[in-house]
């Protein structure tokens, strides 16, 4: 059994009322030593000739309490997993359990099933999920080739083939399957190169297609379509542009955001060529290369001139672009280019002079990794 030989030190002035609990974790392969206060699980950590795998602890016990306790082993075995059984359910007590670094947290009463399963997760957790990921990244790459094969695929379903790979990417970021790591770089290859394929007899059409309920939403079409809207309804807009950003590099910052804000992920493709001086003044514009050189010559340098000029006037642009749609350009509308880390701490230092502002485009243009 996974479980064998792994031992459990559990804490608790009851220990004696928890046999069946205990009995069912030693049923599954775990060696269980129980104490019935604080002090003694301190004394155990302390052992040489002893080692626990895991610590169960009641929060109220005789002398010490369950985080008093919690500080003591830590101090001897920083890392080693604990979790806390308490009768109480005050938010308080959980705030202390988690600034001490406890990795699970069971409200009384528990049965002994809830023990086991937090136990297993703990100890047995990582290795359950790379067993699995095999068995689960075959099923995943078979729906895969169905959502890409044949002259069927859509700009949506080729969306969600990017979403999955770059969701695996994350999922394997530590696995140790060397095997498993280079099926995933094969299939990445061969969507790309399908991928590629799909653009070339696609393109063409999106780029003329005048509806853009018939094709993906384009650069072209980011301001019109989520930027505009909100300025006509008098909502105040931050655009954040973030160059070169790969999702898999979005992913983690969207879960630091998540608590703040309410998050909505959409997705577009980029105009060909992708290349910044194209794509991101056709976003700034509104505009296909050909057209912006058209119809503002002006703001257009193709690569080989000053290349620091080739994204220059995109706050020009911008404020052509929402003339054209109709809105009106504030004056005091606000376009930031950030080039390093320094300026964005600058940025940073002043953000509140810019939340009366009705538009604030910010690029990040240090991402380029």
């Amino acid at each position: 059994m996974s479980n064998e030989g792994k031992r459990i030190l559990w804490a608790d002035d009851e220990i004696d009322h928890l046999r069946p609990h205990v009995k069912f974790l030693e049923d599954r392969g775990f060696r269980v030593e129980g104490v019935t206060n604080g002090e003694d699980a301190i004394a155990l950590t302390q052992d040489p000739a002893e080692r626990f795998d895991l610590v169960i602890l009641d929060e109220m016990m005789p002398g010490l309490t369950g985080i008093e306790t919690v500080a003591g082993i830590k101090e001897i075995d920083p890392y080693v997993p604990i979790i806390m059984v308490t009768k109480s359910e005050d938010e308080g007590l959980v705030d202390s359990a988690i600034r001490r670094d406890i990795d699970n947290y069971l409200v009384k009463p528990v049965n002994p099933l809830q023990v086991y399963t937090a136990a297993k997760q703990l100890l047995d957790g990582n290795r359950i999920r790379e067993t699995g990921a095999m068995r689960d990244y075959v099923e995943e790459f078979t729906l895969l080739r169905n959502l890409r094969s044949g002259g069927d695929a859509t700009p949506e379903n080729w969306m969600e083939v990017h979403r999955k790979l770059v969701d695996w990417d994350i999922r394997l970021d530590n696995h140790r399957d060397a095997g498993l790591l280079q099926t995933h770089e094969d299939a990445k290859q061969e969507a790309n190169v399908e991928f590629c394929r799909f653009v070339e007899t696609n393109y063409l059409d999106w780029v003329t297609e005048e509806d853009p309920e018939d094709r993906p939403v384009l650069s072209t079409d980011l301001v019109k379509k989520y930027v505009a809207p909100r300025l006509k309804k008098k909502e105040k807009v931050y655009f954040i542009l973030i160059d070169c950003m790969r999702l898999d590099q979005w992913v983690p910052i969207e879960r630091l955001l998540e608590p703040y804000f309410d998050v909505r992920r959409e997705y577009y493709y980029s105009i060909l060529p992708t290349a910044t001086s194209f794509s991101r003044n056709a976003i700034f514009s509104g505009l296909h290369p050909l057209d912006l050189s058209k119809k503002h010559p002006q703001y257009w340098s193709m690569p080989g001139d000053d290349d620091s000029s080739l994204n220059r006037f995109e706050r020009q642009l911008m404020d052509l672009q929402l003339e054209r749609l109709g809105t009106p350009v504030n004056p005091t509308t606000k376009y930031i280019k950030i080039f390093n880390q320094e300026e964005a701490t600058n940025v940073r230092r002043d953000i509140a002079s810019l939340y009366s502002l009705p538009l604030v485009a910010m690029v990040f243009n240090f991402m380029d990794i």
